[in-house]
């Protein structure tokens, strides 16, 4: 409790003459607050107990969940689970149908199809994991210092965030790896720059909700330093929707990834990624229709569970710090 944090404030009890002091008033105040605890030294849960129990009542979010993971493991051991290598070219097997040899076909150069989605699965999560990072490192400070600082301050940073979100985001990233260079590294910087914003205005309304709460007027009349305040009493009231656009985000960037890829931009040949795969299906959609399907399925089913899994633990933490 805060009265811990006071050793020098004398309380009402030891108090000669029985009358308290500023410090007990504004302790006592900020004890009623059931959110936060001001001036512990211990960090206070992010996430309650609770919230495993608001997630399985959802089983839309239990199978997102069940899906990204079983997805990320195929990532994680392709090496191990693809039949065959995905770079190998055989022009004798190019654009042979589903068979007991090859379960999704070849592409145009003979390559196993299958083996080349399992391998695009680690690249698309990994390039969906960099852009989302670095929207998330871009914008969630950016957004905090605004909508806590107010004035110039945020006046500046809102219209740079406004001016990136009035391009369109397809166009500007594409002009941003013509500038850095074509390749995976490089796109996704691109696409993690076109997302930030959306975690800057997230972060900036959060903390702007809050920043005239009761316990933070009391964490900074108590000493604490912005840094601290911020950290400990605001960014864990942005948490919820954060989680949200992370997860939105993710989902973004595997489209975002495919997309560039489609078109060139993204990860280089001979390596394997969905986007690059869709590109070599529509080269052949009148030879071979049935390679279109494994590569759009997959972006389709993966930008579905990002989407299911966020809202669902996003839900489930509000209800949980709500106490509902």
């Amino acid at each position: 409790m805060i009265a811990k944090r006071i050793p020098t404030s004398p309380g009402p009890g030891n108090d000669p003459h029985g009358a308290g002091t500023p410090a007990d008033g504004l302790a006592g105040t900020v004890a009623k607050v059931p959110t936060v605890a001001i001036g512990t030294g211990d960090p206070q849960p992010v996430v309650a107990p609770g919230i495993l129990k608001s997630i399985v009542r959802r089983p839309t979010t239990i199978v997102a969940g069940v899906f990204l993971l079983v997805l990320t493991l195929i990532a994680i051991f392709a090496p191990a689970l693809a039949p065959h290598d995905p770079d190998v070219q055989n022009v004798l097997q190019r654009l042979k149908p589903p068979s007991a040899e090859h379960w999704l076909g070849t592409d145009d150069y003979g390559r196993d199809v299958l083996s080349r989605l399992i391998f695009g699965a680690r690249v698309s999560l990994w390039a969906a994991l960099q852009a989302a990072a670095v929207a998330l490192v871009l914008g969630l400070p950016l957004g905090t210092i605004a909508g806590y600082r107010g004035g110039w301050i945020d006046t500046i940073l809102t219209r740079i965030m406004d001016a990136i979100m009035s391009a369109p985001s397809l166009v500007l990233a594409i002009t941003i790896v013509a500038v850095l260079g074509a390749g995976i590294t490089n796109a996704m910087l691109a696409i993690g720059l076109v997302m930030a914003p959306r975690f800057f205005r997230v972060a900036r309304a959060g903390t702007m909700d809050v920043r005239h709460e009761t316990y933070i007027e009391a964490s900074i009349a108590l000493g604490c330093s912005t840094l601290r305040t911020t950290v400990r009493h605001v960014l864990p009231n942005v948490l919820p929707p954060i989680i949200l656009v992370i997860s939105v985000s993710l989902g973004t960037a595997v489209a975002a990834e495919a997309s560039l890829s489609f078109l060139g931009l993204g990860v280089k040949a001979p390596a394997a990624s969905w986007g690059s795969m869709l590109s070599t299906a529509s080269s052949n959609m009148r030879l071979a229709p049935y390679l279109v399907w494994p590569p759009g399925v997959m972006i389709f089913l993966t930008v579905l569970a990002f989407t299911y899994l966020g809202d669902g633990v996003r839900r489930a933490l509000v209800r949980t710090r709500s106490g509902n």
